[in-house]
């Protein structure tokens, strides 16, 4: 209780406050009161005097300040460095200038001391301290103080750093960082004691009782008797740094989890007696941690630290603490907080626990509102407490409040007192329970982002271990499939990704498919050939498969074979909900792919199929169309025969062939058949040359199945004939061949030839490549055997390396300089048209 009303008396007003910089009340030498608005200027006030004495206009404004008693000088921290001045000059000039008034000061970069910008400032002895924020950590620095002399220059002592939470529980970030030194209590040494008694002037030091200190800080700490300092971060961390001994680092002592506006210390017992028995730390929004020595129980024996949160009205403004009480300002009102648990013996100790709990949910108003800064409180010997404050109006006051006595118990409280105490417990209780359900929902949700992230983890290691792609579980196949659209032909790739893994691919990935001709025209090569299409899912659970459609090329493209690659992009700013304000360094636009396979389209692939009576109607309706279109099919004739620039004329048909023993073709193509098709009669009672075609026709080579329209239910004969991409008209033939013939009275050997025919080079060099890879992959899985025909395979090799000579003389010869380009190109030609029609067997 209080006997009397507090008092507020005005000194001075400086202006309304700005929010660029800190609001500060800071007692300097003697009388002097330094004041900061938030601007750029700095108010020397006497406090004797009640008048203004001087004014230092800063480059920056202005956001912490220390006075060093021992050298007489001022360090301010600005948003552009920290600047130190000499008091004796800020003396000297204000006393020269006492007949016009205050005298003014301009702090240029000659009292510039450390040009990095930083949020607050601590002086312990002949250090100076700083905590500043980085990208990635905050950053404690130690600097050895200038001399009187050497005032604009500083050596560094050490740095520590402590990283950033992430973004989401970073909290205010313009909120005020709270650095305090509390030191070694130690009443069996009283010099010692005395020189931390004069270092505790201030309120940004505190001694602390032997007990407390030695369970927050350490026994190493409290036997080198090093001062420690803690750290109040916006983020709520509660941290410390023992700075005598060796090795320390930045370490977590609590967390607020809101801004902490301040820390300090106070006597919680009466009968605590050269040094403070609690420590006490208060946030933003109204969260109190009072940190003191509680006993550890009969069974353990000793003390133990213990922590104990309360809850009081805010948002808190500032805070400033006497030995028994706190004061913070709302800033719509001013409140007192008691703290003292009186001289309470063994038998008192639960009730005057019960005491200190009920109070701290019981803040007093002052009924003085607009503080915005408060300084150390002062007692007289008459028991009154006066606090210096800073009003949001600029206005320097000093409260006086009455002399605070104890009543006897908790039950001579007034009724009115009693009903407010109970609502505000209710209140408190509803606020605690608000605040579970809002946890309760966030680690909900984030276990649920937990648990999806390990899919995700699960399905990067599965994509990125599997050895062959043809293992994956996780893979693309896809179907090609000509379509006619506004009189237009194209074909079209529908792409079917396979979940076969265990695990769900949920919102975040997206398939990505490049489709990239391997050859490109003289136009398209100007352009960008590749296309890339994206296709983002939601989910695909277990055993699902997700289609997508995409277009390969136009009719009369020939940029074939074309690639199709498949991969799996996940963005973690997708997977977070959109979230662009968190930055990953080490991933690109907060992405990251993983390859699937690669599928290739074909000239087989995208070959049209007709039957041969399609193709005689093709021809009959040529001849019987309009003049026109005869005129015009005359003259495709004739420039197909036209000479060239040197007289050769060009060959009105091109061709290729590819020669394989039948009897491996039989093997591969049972061991190929054997899990889709059940009857093992069907590929025996069919030739091997119409099971070669309705295999090169209908196999999915590569993963990339074939969807033909038209004509085609199935192949009946040894001929097969169709349109080319580029339009042009192919014709496919196999025939058994017996090697016995070209090598008489030797062991014979059946073969089965493929041949393409067409006029268009391009069409047979693309079929043909197409069914030598189709064939290398089908050999590839074939059985290995032994081949009892040596002397056939020799006979073969012989010619074909008596041909590969010859063709190599053509070749020099044609690249010779005596060579025309026309002559070059029929000859090359030819060796090509060689290559073609001597095909190696492939046994």
């Amino acid at each position: 209780m209080m006997e009397g009303r507090c008092a507020a008396e005005s000194w001075a007003e400086f202006g309304c406050l700005l929010k660029s910089g800190t609001p500060l009340v800071r007692c300097g030498l003697g009388t002097d009161v330094f004041i900061s608005t938030g601007s750029e200027e700095i108010f020397v006030f006497t406090a004797l005097k009640r008048n203004l004495k001087a004014v230092l206009q800063l480059p920056a404004p202005v956001r912490d300040l220390v006075v060093s008693h021992g050298t007489q000088l001022l360090f301010v921290a600005c948003s552009s460095g920290i600047y130190c001045v000499n008091l004796q000059l800020l003396l000297h000039s204000a006393s020269t200038d006492a007949g016009s008034g205050p005298a003014e000061l301009k702090i240029s970069s000659e009292f510039l001391l450390v040009t990095d910008g930083v949020s607050s400032l601590l002086l312990v002895g002949s250090v100076l301290l700083t905590l500043c924020q980085t990208d990635s950590s905050w950053l404690l620095t130690l600097y050895k103080t200038p001399e009187q002399s050497q005032s604009n220059h500083c050596d560094v002592l050490s740095s520590f750093f402590l990283p950033l939470v992430s973004p989401s529980v970073q909290g205010d970030t313009e909120s005020k960082s709270v650095l305090i030194c509390v030191y070694f209590s130690d009443m069996t040494q009283s010099s010692s004691c005395a020189a931390a008694s004069d270092a505790c002037s201030s309120g940004s030091h505190f001694l602390l009782q032997a007990v407390l200190f030695k369970l927050l800080f350490g026994v190493e700490a409290a036997l080198s008797k090093s001062p420690v300092i803690l750290c109040g971060l916006p983020d709520g961390r509660l941290c410390f740094l023992p700075m005598r001994l060796p090795g320390s680092r930045l370490r977590i002592l609590h967390s607020l989890e809101q801004p902490v506006v301040f820390i300090g210390a106070s006597a919680v017992m009466e009968t605590d007696a050269g040094g403070a028995g609690c420590l006490i730390a208060l946030g933003k929004q109204g969260r109190v941690v009072l940190i003191k020595a509680d006993r550890a129980g009969s069974e353990r024996g000793g003390s133990i630290a213990g922590f104990t949160e309360r809850c009081v009205p805010g948002p808190v403004e500032c805070a400033c603490v006497s030995k028994s009480c706190l004061y913070y300002s709302t800033g719509s009102d001013l409140l007192m907080l008691g703290l003292s648990q009186g001289s309470a013996g063994k038998g008192q100790d639960e009730g005057a626990s019960r005491w200190s709990a009920a109070a701290l949910y019981r803040p007093v108003s002052l009924n003085v509102s607009g503080v915005i800064a408060l300084d150390q409180p002062t007692c007289s010997a008459a028991g009154e407490v006066q606090l210096l404050s800073l009003s949001v109006r600029g206005r320097l006051q000093k409260i006086i409040l009455p002399v605070r006595r104890q009543e006897e118990g908790m039950s001579k409280l007034p009724s009115s007192q009693v009903g407010r105490s109970v609502g505000d417990l209710l209140s408190a209780i509803g606020d605690v329970c608000e605040r579970a359900s809002v946890l309760k929902t966030v680690i909900r949700s984030k276990n649920q982002i937990l648990k999806q992230l390990n899919q995700v983890v699960n399905i990067s290691f599965l994509l990125t271990d599997s050895a062959k792609t043809e293992d994956r579980l996780i893979r693309c196949y896809a179907l090609v499939r000509w379509s006619r659209l506004l009189q237009k032909d194209s074909l079209g790739l529908t792409c079917v990704l396979e979940n076969l893994s265990p695990y769900v691919l949920e919102r975040g990935w997206t398939l990505s498919i490049m489709v990239l001709p391997l050859s490109c025209s003289p136009k398209a090569r100007e352009e960008t050939c590749s296309a890339n299409f994206s296709f983002p899912f939601r989910r695909l659970c277990p055993g699902e498969s997700l289609e997508v459609s995409l277009p390969v090329a136009a009719a009369g493209d020939a940029s074939f074979p074309v690639t199709v690659t498949c991969s799996l992009i996940f963005s973690v700013w997708s997977f977070l909900g959109g979230d662009g304000s968190t930055t990953f360094p080490d991933l690109h636009n907060g992405c990251f792919s993983l390859p699937l396979n690669t599928l290739t389209v074909d000239w087989l692939h995208a070959l049209r199929v007709i039957s041969p009576t399609s193709a005689q109607k093709t021809v009959t309706s040529h001849s019987s169309s309009n003049p026109a279109d005869i005129i015009q099919a005359f003259i495709s004739s004739h420039q197909n025969r036209v000479r060239g620039g040197d007289g050769a004329s060009r060959p009105d048909q091109y061709y290729a062939s590819v020669r394989v023993s039948s009897e491996l073709l039989r093997d591969a193509l049972r061991l190929q058949r054997h899990d889709s098709d059940s009857n093992g009669s069907k590929l025996a009672s069919q030739s091997s040359c119409v099971s070669l075609l309705e295999w090169l026709l209908s196999a999915g080579c590569g993963g990339v199945k074939m969807g033909h329209s038209g004509d085609q239910t199935g192949i009946s004969s040894s001929v097969v004939c169709g349109h080319a991409p580029n339009k042009a008209t192919v014709k496919l033939t196999a025939k058994e061949v017996n090697l016995e013939e070209e090598s008489p009275g030797k062991e014979s050997l059946v073969s089965v030839e493929v041949q393409v025919e067409s006029s268009s080079v391009a069409a047979v060099c693309g079929l043909h490549h197409a069914m030598l890879r189709r064939i290398q992959m089908l050999l590839q899985k074939a059985p290995q055997k032994a081949c009892s025909f040596s002397e056939v395979q020799i006979s073969a090799l012989r010619r074909t390396l008596q041909q590969a000579e010859s063709q190599q003389g053509q070749i020099s010869e044609a690249l010779s300089v005596a060579m025309s380009p026309g002559q070059t190109h029929r000859i090359l030609l030819r060796v090509y048209q060689q290559l073609r029609d001597s095909p190696v067997l492939v046994v």
